[in-house]
Order: C-alpha cells, then structure tokens, then sequence
C-alpha cells in the first residue's frame, strides 16, 4: 500500500472514529430528553447533571482530530438545550453553565457567540462570575481587534461581569477602556457606538466608583443583546431597582431614562 494510501486510510479511520465518539457521547443527550417528557424527580436529574458533567470532561480532554470548531458549536447546542429547559433548571440550578463553556471556547476561543451566553448563564443564573471572567481572560489571549471581527464585545462583557457581579470597578473601567479601543479599530456605528458608550462608562466610573449610571448602562448593554424573556425581565427589574425607567417603543426597542442622581 503506498505512503498516500496509508495516509488516506488513517484519516478515514479517524474520522469515523470521532463519528463514533461523538455518537455515543449524544446517547445520554438522547436518554435526557425521553426522561424530560416525564416529570423527573430532583434525585433523577441530578444523576442526569452528574453524568453530563462527565461528558464535558471527557470532551474536555478527547483529542479533536482536527474538528475544534465542530464539537465546540455541538457543545454550544447542548448548552442552549440546557439552560433553556426551566422546569429543570428551577429544580438543580444552573453549575454545569461554565464546565460547557470551558469546553466550547477551549475548543474555539474565537467563537464570538458563545461569551454573552457565558456571561448571562454563568454570571447571572449560575451565580459565577469569577468563573465567567477567568474563561474570559484565558480566552482573550486568543483574540484580537481584528480575530475575530469585532471581539471587542469580549472585553465589554467581561467589564459588565467586573462591575455588576463582583464590583470591581477599576477592573471593569481597564476592560470598558479596551473595548473602546478595540472597537475604534472599525468605521461602522454599530461599532462607534460601543466606542461611545464604553467611554461614557468609563467616564460614570472616573467620576463616582460606585456609579449608578455606569451599572444601568451595563445592564443596557446586556438589554441590548436580544436576550430570552426570562433574562429580560431579570434585567429591567435590575434597572428599575437603580432608579433607571424601561420604556418599551411599539416596535420592541428599550428606552432607558436615567436617575436624575447617580
């Protein structure tokens, strides 16, 4: 058999075996949603989260054969499947949030979608933002102004975790001031205005470390992203409590009127 031969051959039997991998890895995916039409007790769902856990772990560790990107947008559909199942979620909560995203974006850390759904999940439902920001900073070591486009949205989401979840203001300032320069590398208003708005924060912060402002204008932001029903108005309440106004237009956008104190 010749070299190329040889060479075919083993990429085949690669790949069939990362097929076979990934196959048996979607059965217990497929045993959890048989068991979801039931009513399923906390004891059964729970042995459903320990066994998904391992799951992550093995796919955290496997070797890829070359389809980072494909178990990493696999994953992100388990993920969406997860979080998005509230009856269960109501019942265990929400701790295998970051272990699906440290697979996702170990796998592909330029994966762009994937950090507003770490950020809501793991931040806010999960109750992890130190876990959130570390994947973050581990991640943003991967990216760049231009890789992949308009990254800057990482380091805004990593300042509103700094700032809504941990209060850490001066972080979150360093993160809102890289965003503001990242995106200052693109010529279009969406991007102008994630310049605007990241240096009217930073400026809220400079001003007044505690500001009320900065912290609705962080919560804007994650309005702004078409968030589930659910996360929106967790986020409008989170406003409300800080003085701000949610006005709804006709046509679906957000208004935010700020206190007249910050």
């Amino acid at each position: 058999m010749s070299a190329l031969s040889r060479q075919s051959v083993g990429a085949s039997f690669a790949i069939c075996l990362c097929m076979l991998g990934v196959g048996l890895l979607q059965y217990p995916r497929l045993q959890q949603l048989l068991n979801s039409k039931q009513a399923a007790s906390v004891e059964t769902l729970e042995r459903e989260i320990k066994l998904e856990k391992k799951r992550l772990n093995l796919l955290n560790q496997m070797p890829s054969f070359g389809y980072d990107n494909l178990i990493a947008d696999w994953v992100y559909l388990n993920f969406l499947q997860y979080f998005g199942d509230e009856e269960a979620r109501a019942k265990t909560g929400y701790s295998l949030s970051p272990e699906y995203f440290e697979v996702i974006l170990g796998r592909d850390p330029r994966f762009l979608g994937a950090y507003l759904g770490m950020s809501t999940s793991t931040s806010m439902y999960a109750a992890m933002p130190e876990k959130s920001i570390e994947l973050m900073e581990k991640s943003l070591k991967f990216l760049s102004p231009e890789v992949p486009k308009k990254s800057y949205y990482v380091w805004r989401y990593k300042g509103i975790d700094e700032l809504l979840f941990l209060g850490d203001s001066q972080a979150a300032k360093q993160s809102f001031i890289s965003a503001a320069n990242w995106a200052s590398n693109y010529p279009d208003d969406e991007s102008k205005n994630i310049v605007h708005i990241s240096q009217k924060t930073v400026n809220f912060l400079e001003s007044n470390p505690n500001s009320k402002n900065a912290r609705i204008s962080s919560w804007v932001m994650v309005l702004n992203n078409q968030v589930d029903e659910k996360t929106r108005k967790r986020v409008i309440s989170e406003i409300e409590a800080l003085g701000g106004k949610v006005i709804t237009t006709p046509e679906g956008n957000h208004r935010v009127i700020l206190p007249p104190k910050d």
